[in-house]
């Protein structure tokens, strides 16, 4: 295996699954501003997440509405300016 490839940066984080308030603690060496009260009582970095294995219509069987116009308008919202 080659060496010094891996990150040695990654700490605890916490990643929130925002369509349906899921949320698990891992190691992570993402970037994030926000943290978060995790049920420890520590203070984790918290990434959100728009869907997890929690909500994915494949793991759960389910077929669930996903707002897209939405996300479609907040993408349309963000890059206006540039537009012009």
């Amino acid at each position: 295996m080659k060496q010094n490839i891996h990150p040695s940066s990654f700490r605890f984080v916490v990643f929130k699954d925002m369509s349906n308030d899921y949320s698990f603690l891992t190691r992570s060496c993402v970037n994030t501003k926000e943290t978060i009260k995790w049920e420890d009582g520590n203070e984790y970095p918290l990434v959100k997440l728009e869907i997890s294995h929690t909500s994915h219509p494949y793991y759960t069987g389910k077929m669930k509405f996903i707002d897209t116009a939405g996300r479609i308008d907040k993408f349309n919202k963000k890059y206006e300016k540039k537009a012009k």
